[in-house]
């Protein structure tokens, strides 16, 4: 390009992304000698449309990659499709389309639409989990875990979302609902798959430590949801009948102050003491309306249903309180059933109030008048849940919390009434779904045979084309033909799964197959995913933290007992990004509208385009279809181009935190854009030719200020990629070319020293706007394109100042500043200070008492008169 011509964007990106494919510059291939570097950023779902958190998250894994393989890595960096679930099946519903079809047609499209970003993706790599070439390795693993008996199959108490028709994992109920519907989920009972993640409920929960490129927070959440809580079973015999409650509690330190036994609606006595009562049986239907989850019965209100039974108190065959129905207690936690102490658990507090049942405090707060703690005194208005010592509990009194604990389950045991246990919070991991668009569970069915794994040789097991959606619920058990069989053990018709997996399965070893996507007889060639994992660097959005990344830690430590891998953890790094937020925007009558259709009037106010009638600006929010506060990354593409979209998303704030979209920070990513264009095009000075070197000694002091000034953005540059810091590096860079018209072209060695910052500058820019740094690249006369160059290195000799800059004062006030050499004698650090003008003008005819020189940093000048 001549250096007159007008920066062309799309010209020139199109042009770039040419050459990177020509070049195949980013596939990756196993090389031993050399070190690698895995970025993965959390692959989409093929919805057709790309969003603007595909572009922040995709930007920054780009990012990260262009940068590690400057720096000399051998980097993989896939793509590929989350292409499985629901909103594929409703489509079909809606549209009258194929899942398939849809799906297909959306991953064309969001390729298209990712490919002008020009991402350093090796797109040889390509998946997409809905194809039978990547879903027969996850049957096959899937039957290996069956073998290793870590997949099974029983009846259990699931999440029934009624809208979806199907079952969701504990995880997937928010706030009582399906986390895709919205509608209230119900328990039901039925035959599920399940994997045993609690096997590994210690491993997963103990290596969360040594995790320490992730985020605080997600380590945190992932610990808090694993919930390893130690404390006793007790057994608390049922007055007149030959049975006991086995309970489980992580508070034995507080029996004396027991008042109630609760069972889960589902525990066995329930059901057996709902036979013979209607009321009970009622009251145990209503319990089913809401989910199984945890937080779901949290935040539900808190009902019971009296027996008529009596628990006898292990401590005591004289005292007895009365057994409940309770719609909070959860029958897959410990056993099902549970003690309640009042004065010392909230939600037991308000059951006991609503219930009118006694509330004594048998734990006082350590700095609390232990002797105020009688028997029969009620608890205030809520419970105390800190920690103090034991009172009203005989010979627990006086005990830490801690010591009472141990002191307890001595006292069960030495009685045969309990025994000491550690607990997890964390569940098996319910696999099932009751829909078409999913992986099929390689399993059939026969009567005489009960299940039988589908032979290896006939996986994979693939979906029927021909369904019917014109009925809720899954068609598969609707197909005349696909789920009717004969058994591959004994010949006998049988019958296929019909269940699907959930597709969290899919995205569980997803980045395992990355590493070597072509293996047709295997899920992975063993040297190549020993080369490759763990990942690097994983990037993606908080909200997998206990979901999509605990689950795949399991898959990883399954699939290593399986012999498929020899590692434990899939992600050495992990990296969170914040949220894409935009103002909303109503109009008169309330109703959103999308920046598109709004203008900002020449007083500041906003206005609908249409008609210019008055809108009504809110804070920012996350964007979102329901508010209409989207962007369409297509046209910023195709407006501004990729690299100011880019450079805005890595500029604007820091990368783990909340971005806010505005047209006026683009606008000012596309001028700097536009700015570096012409600075290498037409830059302040002629330039001496490619490998000039800077003639060092003979340079002025601004000259070498600015050569040293390349060099330490070099080092500062590199550890803000390092770190992260997107947004400190960008300054950094801006901060250097802004210095760049401040060079006196006369000066002996200006032109070398201006070569080096602008080619500075246009290597430390590539990661983050790749487009227009390879065009200027080539410009400034280099023949070796950028992406295919190495990562410049900073002089460590001249990233030292030489100089530093001392405050003076006078009296302590601050009265001028001087430059003089680092280190150099007090006497001639107060020479300089005494020279300043401003210094001069407050000491002249007054006596100076004392000048106090701290090195390096501060004069000060103590006068009287």
């Amino acid at each position: 390009m001549a250096a007159a011509e007008r920066y062309s964007v799309k010209e020139t990106e199109a042009h770039w992304q040419t050459i990177w494919a020509e070049r195949d510059c980013f596939r990756a291939v196993e090389d031993p000698s050399r070190k690698k570097y895995y970025v993965l950023e959390m692959f989409p779902y093929p919805s057709g449309r790309i969003h603007m958190g595909h572009l922040r998250n995709y930007t920054m894994g780009d990012l990260v990659a262009r940068f590690r393989r400057a720096r000399g890595f051998n980097v993989l960096h896939p793509m590929g499709w989350d292409a499985f679930g629901l909103p594929a099946e409703n489509a079909a519903i809606q549209r009258g389309v194929h899942p398939a079809k849809w799906t297909r047609e959306n991953i064309a499209a969001m390729r298209d639409q990712f490919k002008p970003m020009g991402l350093s993706i090796d797109w040889t790599r390509e998946v997409a989990t809905c194809e039978p070439e990547y879903y027969r390795h996850e049957q096959k693993m899937f039957l290996d875990f069956f073998k290793a008996d870590l997949a099974y199959r029983t009846e259990a108490w699931v999440n029934w979302d009624p809208v979806e028709h199907t079952v969701l994992a504990n995880e997937q109920v928010i706030d009582g609902k399906g986390w895709r519907s919205g509608a209230p989920v119900e328990r039901r009972k039925l035959a599920q798959w399940s994997f045993r993640i609690t096997r590994y409920a210690d491993e997963l929960l103990g290596a969360i430590a040594d995790l320490e490129r992730w985020p605080d927070k997600v380590r945190t959440m992932q610990t808090n949801w694993i919930g390893r809580s130690e404390g006793a079973f007790l057994t608390w015999p049922l007055a007149g009948r030959e049975d006991a409650l086995k309970v489980f509690t992580t508070r034995p330190d507080t029996l004396y102050g027991a008042s109630f036994c609760a069972i889960s609606p589902n525990h066995p006595l329930a059901a057996e003491l709902a036979e013979a009562n209607p009321a009970l049986k009622d009251f145990i239907a209503d319990c089913a309306r809401i989910g199984t989850s945890e937080e779901a019965i949290e935040t539900a209100e808190k009902k019971g249903f009296d027996t008529g039974l009596r628990a006898v108190h292990p401590f005591d065959e004289t005292w007895t309180v009365p057994v409940y129905v309770a719609n909070f207690v959860l029958m897959e936690y410990g056993t099902g059933a549970i003690f309640g102490c009042p004065a010392h658990d909230q939600r037991d507090f308000d059951f006991a109030k609503k219930y009118d049942l006694p509330i004594v405090p048998v734990v006082a707060p350590k700095d609390a008048d232990v002797a105020a703690f009688g028997a029969d005194l009620v608890a205030g208005d809520e419970a105390f849940v800190g920690d103090g010592v034991a009172v009203n509990s005989q010979f627990l009194d006086g005990l830490s919390v801690t010591d009472a604990k141990r002191a307890a389950i001595e006292k069960v045991e030495s009685l045969g009434k309990g025994e000491g246990t550690v607990q997890f919070r964390l569940r098996d991991w319910g696999v099932s779904r009751q829909r078409y668009w999913g992986c099929p569970i390689p399993v059939i069915h026969c009567e005489s045979c009960g299940i039988v794994p589908v032979p290896d040789d006939q996986l994979p097991v693939t979906l029927p084309e021909d369904v019917d959606f014109s009925a809720p619920g899954n068609p598969l058990d609707r197909h005349p033909t696909w789920k009717h069989v004969d058994c591959p053990t004994c010949g006998k018709p049988a019958r296929r799964e019909t269940d699907t997996f959930d597709t969290f399965m899919e995205s569980s070893w997803y980045f395992a197959r990355f590493c070597s996507p072509w293996s047709e007889t295997e899920a992975f060639d063993r040297a190549a995913v020993d080369y490759w994992l763990p990942v690097d660097q994983y990037i993606g959005g908080v909200e997998h933290a206990v979901l999509h990344l605990l689950y795949s830690r399991f898959f990883t430590r399954a699939l290593r007992e399986c012999g498929y891998v020899g590692l434990a953890e899939p992600f050495e790094g992990l990296f969170t990004q914040g949220m894409v937020l935009h103002e909303t925007y109503r109009d008169p009558d309330g109703q959103w509208l999308e920046p598109a259709e709004v203008e900002a009037s020449d007083g500041g106010a906003a206005r609908r385009i249409a008609d210019g009638a008055p809108v009504t600006v809110g804070r920012p929010e996350k964007m979102s279809k329901s508010k209409r506060n989207t962007v369409d990354p297509e046209r910023i593409l195709d407006t501004y181009g990729a690299d100011a979209a880019r450079l805005f998303i890595v500029s604007d704030n820091p990368p783990d935190g909340d971005m806010e979209w505005s047209d006026a920070g683009l606008e000012g990513a596309w001028r700097y854009v536009n700015r570096i264009w012409r600075l290498v095009a037409d830059p302040p000075m002629a330039l001496p030719p490619v490998g000039t070197p800077v003639p060092v000694a003979d340079l002025d002091r601004p000259t070498l200020d600015l050569y040293k000034r390349a060099h330490k953005t070099i080092a500062g540059v590199t550890e803000d990629l390092e770190r992260f810091r997107f947004n400190t590096a960008v300054a950094r860079i801006r901060e250097m070319t802004n210095a760049l018209p401040d060079l006196k072209p006369d000066a002996p060695g200006a032109g070398a020293v201006a070569r080096f910052a602008l080619e500075t500058a246009v290597r430390l820019l590539n990661p983050m706007v790749p487009h227009v740094t390879e065009a200027g690249w080539a410009l400034l006369g280099h023949d070796q394109i950028l992406a295919e160059s190495d990562w410049p290195e900073a002089d460590p000799a001249l990233c030292v100042d030489d100089t530093v800059t001392l405050a003076v004062q006078v009296n302590g006030k601050l009265r001028g500043n001087v430059e003089v050499p680092k280190d150099c004698p007090k006497d001639d650090a107060e020479a300089a200070a005494l020279a300043v003008e401003n210094v001069r003008l407050h000491t002249d005819g007054k006596t100076i008492k004392k000048v106090v020189v701290v090195p390096n940093r501060i004069v000060n000048i103590v006068v009287v008169g």
